[in-house]
């Protein structure tokens, strides 16, 4: 089944997954369906569209075990999530907040756009010879707000420890946000075991879906922290009743969806999630670990090699980096890429992010490329 799931090109071994994901025939197939009967009946069926959004939040909420399919917002991407606790907060001078120096640019350039608002952006060292976490934590104080991290570094693949900072945000009043979108899809994540105030990530990457669709969950408690900035017809409490003059803000996380919503993307969404719910996130988890240890074991058995991932279970992710001491790593992702493996290169490394369904002749090839490195 998983095979057939990704009809890739004979010759691809693709491991971007941390980037953009490609889509399973399914999602390509639901996408399809939607747009041929878009384009010979118009929104004739827009009631069982409704139907598959709703299905979409509950397949949401599970992935996160949110308390409630309530939570759970879908909004365009992680930055867009971002920019609505950034400019939803009420700030006051003096307020800082915590995030690592390691953080992909949507998780960085949102909060320091508050500094013109007296909000000072500290950086954690989380090669400082401190613990990640003890490193972040070193930095708060009675002024700090916010600690904003992802739940995996984009370019090392450090995996964080959630449950340790929601616990430490819980202690402290410091209200936790956490960007999960290399981690979503891949590991399991449960807001309210680490205590999350927000969590944020786009569907186009370990989700395996289209781009344009994000899940943001916003604690109960904490929806009326955040002012709203947009407003539209969506994001009433009487959605639908076009005629009612009076109109409230939705008590749900709807609310923050002010417009209409991205159907053709919630419909990809919604056939890509099934395909992971059969697997398991158990199972999925278990076979990313598998390939990044077989993966992190030939890096290092290569003199030339040098690895820049973790090497630690509790801290290795799907995203394994590395560098070849006598090239450059365009050079090296370039070689790489004319042989058919397609990866990335980010913080001055080539990046490979396997997802679960690589095939066994693909890995072995992959490892076969990288001794030869």
């Amino acid at each position: 089944m998983i095979a057939q799931e990704f009809p890739q090109r004979e010759g691809l071994i693709y491991v971007n997954h941390a980037g953009v994901a490609p889509w399973p025939r399914r999602t390509a197939d639901a996408i399809k369906r939607f747009a041929d009967g878009n384009a010979t009946q118009g929104p004739v069926d827009y009631a069982k569209w409704l139907i598959v959004e709703g299905e979409l939040r509950e397949q949401l909420r599970q992935l996160l075990n949110a308390p409630s399919a309530d939570d759970i917002a879908l909004l365009k991407n992680t930055s867009e999530g971002l920019s609505v606790i950034a400019y939803g907060l009420p700030w006051q001078r003096g307020d800082n907040i915590v995030i690592s120096d390691q953080e992909f640019p949507s998780n960085r350039i949102v909060w320091e756009s508050l500094q013109n608002q007296g909000v000072e952006l500290r950086q954690a060292n989380l090669e400082s010879g401190l613990s990640p976490e003890d490193a972040l934590f070193g930095l708060a104080d009675n002024h700090t707000r916010l600690i904003a991290i992802s739940s995996v570094q984009y370019a090392t693949g450090l995996r964080m420890d959630l449950e340790r900072i929601g616990v430490f945000c819980r202690d402290n009043e410091i209200l936790f946000c956490v960007d999960a979108i290399q981690s979503l899809g891949a590991f399991k994540m449960d807001v309210q075991a680490i205590h999350a105030d927000f969590v944020v990530a786009d569907g186009h990457k370990w989700m395996l879906g289209p781009e344009g669709i994000a899940v943001f969950y916003c604690r109960a408690e904490g929806r009326d922290r955040l002012s709203l900035k947009q407003y539209g017809w969506h994001m009433i409490e009487h959605q639908g009743d076009y005629d009612r003059t009076d109109w409230q803000i939705a008590k749900s996380a709807r609310r923050f969806e002010c417009g209409s919503p991205n159907m053709l993307g919630i419909h990809g969404l919604h056939a890509s999630l099934s395909l992971l719910f059969e697997i398991s996130i158990n199972e999925i988890e278990k076979r990313i670990l598998n390939v990044s240890r077989l993966l992190v074991n030939a890096i290092n058995a290569n003199d030339n090699l040098v690895l820049v991932s973790p090497d630690q279970v509790d801290r290795m992710s799907g995203i394994i980096s590395f560098r070849q001491k006598h090239k450059t790593p365009g050079d090296i992702y370039r070689h790489l890429r004319d042989l058919g493996i397609y990866g990335a290169v980010r913080g001055g490394s080539v990046r490979l992010s396997p997802h679960f369904y690589i095939r066994s002749k693909q890995l072995e090839e992959l490892m076969r490329l990288i001794n030869s490195l």
